[in-house]
């Protein structure tokens, strides 16, 4: 299955496709590149903001843009601390799992939630920050929680999943 089609699946069944991605038997270099794939996207997600940003306040467009690109640089050290809390909670409630399926399962939510992360830049970028914004990111975060806890389960209820 394709990511754009898992994408999509994720939606209807989270655990099935979260259970068909550790099946395959993943490496670090394919968590790293799901991780790798939700940064390019929720960069490309900043751009309407920076346009809009650089417009009003007459400022040039590129060190914006770098600077939105620098900051999505410090979300990775910060990404593989939140699995391995992730997979200690999982521990807590007698999760089975491994520290790479934790890392699938966050870095997999993340994957799945990036067309609402462009939807996010996008009502941003047209509209500006407000309370629009704030509820569209609510909802973005409720639907990244529903599918990190999703992919979380899957990933620790088989013993030994992908240490």
């Amino acid at each position: 299955m394709s990511v754009t089609q898992g994408i999509v699946a994720s939606w209807r069944r989270p655990r099935t496709v979260m259970r068909g991605v550790l099946a395959r038997g993943h490496t670090e270099a394919f968590a790293f590149s799901l991780l790798v794939t939700f940064l390019v996207l929720a960069f490309v997600a900043q751009w309407p903001q920076a346009a809009r940003q650089a417009h009003l306040e007459d400022v040039p467009l590129p060190p914006l843009l770098l600077g939105r690109a620098l900051g999505l640089l410090v979300f990775i050290p910060l990404a593989y601390a939140l699995a391995a809390l992730g997979h200690l909670a999982a521990r807590v409630f007698g999760g089975q799992g491994g520290w790479l399926g934790a890392r699938l399962a966050l870095f997999w939510a993340l994957v799945a939630t990036s067309p609402l992360v462009l939807l996010v830049g996008l009502t941003v970028g047209m509209l500006g920050d407000g309370v629009q914004a704030a509820a569209l990111g609510l909802v973005v975060f409720a639907a990244f929680l529903f599918q990190w806890i999703n992919a979380l389960i899957a990933a620790e209820s088989r013993p030994g999943a992908t240490e």
